[in-house]
């Protein structure tokens, strides 16, 4: 592989969500080696919670899974939307949202849950630590079905046919 995979996770906020798919997706290539052929970080298309940490029960969640990494929320920008060979929304309101943006994006923007077969993520925001798990279970495995097409058919190969 001539340059690292740039993968960005997209949310509402880059609070909840987006961080936990980045720490899933950062634990699975850790596991398997490959954090070096990857670029990985994650995005709001709001900015209400810019320069925040993230949520403190997705930081118990990917503490508890052994995902925890550094966060410091951050709104997606245009170079983002050009820079990055793929861009997972967690939701079709945030897939549209990059879309309206950042019409340059359009071919890398995809929801994550189209590697499960579609659907989007349910936001934890206004539940409990269980919701934020159940998030994090859902994103993994999501995840870990990106990054075996991703290993199957070449790091910049479309999504699952008929999806995205």
């Amino acid at each position: 592989m001539d340059r690292k995979v740039r993968v960005l996770f997209v949310c509402l906020g880059n609070i909840c969500r987006s961080p936990l798919a980045e720490g899933a997706f950062r634990k699975l290539l850790r596991e398997r080696g490959l954090q070096g052929r990857f670029e990985v970080d994650s995005a709001g298309t709001g900015a209400w919670h810019r320069g925040e940490a993230m949520d403190p029960r997705a930081r118990k969640v990917l503490e508890e899974e052994g995902a925890y990494f550094p966060h410091v929320a951050r709104q997606i920008t245009r170079e983002d939307a050009l820079r990055y060979d793929h861009i997972l929304a967690m939701d079709r309101e945030n897939l549209r949202e990059v879309l309206r943006r950042f019409p340059e994006a359009r071919g890398k923007v995809r929801l994550l849950l189209d590697y499960l077969g579609g659907g989007e993520v349910p936001d934890p925001y206004y539940g409990d630590l269980q919701d934020c798990r159940e998030a994090y279970w859902t994103v993994e495995a999501a995840c870990r079905a990106f990054l075996a097409h991703l290993e199957g058919d070449g790091a910049r190969g479309a999504p699952p046919a008929g999806e995205a």
